[in-house]
């Protein structure tokens, strides 16, 4: 399936009335799993990339040129849109975040998430006008060819402000994002307020920092889009980490239970 049609099919998801489901895949054999569950987009992780690579997130760690190649990767694999986490789109100046929306679009993705990050630990969140400005440039270039999100990370970086994120994520509206998203609100509250400011453009969010929200509550507050972040990544090696322990402790059977290789494989032969 090229771009054009993949953007299209990921353009109409948002439009559903109870919204979708966009897990995280992390590697091809990941991203065939949740295929094979139903889902019918994906999103990349900034997070889960940089940490099977080794690398922190949020801190340019990961290249534009490698997170391309992983995203398009997942597209091949999968035959699905692909929303790529791109943190704050790399390079410095407005004209280089729309280059790389651009590369986007060629390597067949269907959606691009900028956000409001500097990577920088000592100074995460950038200027709001900084911020506006890019995510302008994205929009320009993204209009009709690819699904744009405005992202602020103020939460995740210990900024409690309501006003500032909802002041953001509207900036971001008024310039042309299609889809607007700030990871972990304190609770449903500001979850809800996030998504009557923006109104009626969509709203992703994965979960609201006083507890996991099921699906269905989360979509009875308007919200568009569910993503997963790097939490199905953790999940994988949460798993891992008890195989090993098991291993270690020498009990062979408990760390071998699970998926056969054979299933796998048999996902990776249907796939090609």
């Amino acid at each position: 399936m090229n771009q054009p049609e993949l953007y299209e099919r990921f353009r109409a998801l948002h439009e559903r009335p109870t919204g979708f489901v966009m897990p995280n895949a992390w590697d091809g054999t990941s991203a065939l799993i949740l295929k094979a569950a139903g889902f019918e987009a994906l999103g990349t992780s900034s997070g889960a990339l940089a940490a099977s690579l080794g690398r922190l997130d949020g801190r340019h760690a990961v290249s534009a040129d490698e997170h391309l190649a992983h995203a398009a990767l997942l597209g091949r694999m999968s035959d699905l849109p692909i929303n790529g986490d791109f943190e704050d789109g790399y390079g410095g100046q407005p004209s280089d975040v729309a280059i790389t929306v651009q590369r986007a679009i060629a390597g067949g993705l269907a959606g691009i998430g900028i956000e409001d990050t500097t990577g920088d630990p000592a100074n995460p969140i950038r200027d709001f006008d900084d911020a506006v400005e890019r995510v302008r440039a994205a929009a320009v270039a993204a209009k009709g060819k690819i699904v744009l999100t405005g992202r602020t990370d103020n939460y995740l970086y210990g900024r409690a402000d309501l006003d500032d994120t909802i002041k953001r994520l509207c900036a971001f509206a008024d310039v042309g994002a299609d889809v607007l998203y700030a990871p972990f609100p304190p609770d449903m509250n500001a979850a809800i307020a996030i998504v009557k400011a923006v109104a009626p453009k969509p709203v992703n969010l994965f979960a609201v920092a006083s507890g996991r929200v099921p699906v269905a509550e989360l979509q009875r507050a308007g919200v568009k889009r569910i993503s997963m972040g790097v939490s199905l990544y953790a999940h994988a090696m949460s798993a891992l980490r008890d195989a090993a322990n098991h291993l270690a402790a020498g009990d062979m059977a408990a760390a071998t239970s699970g998926m056969r290789f054979g299933e796998i494989a048999k996902l990776i032969a249907t796939a090609r």
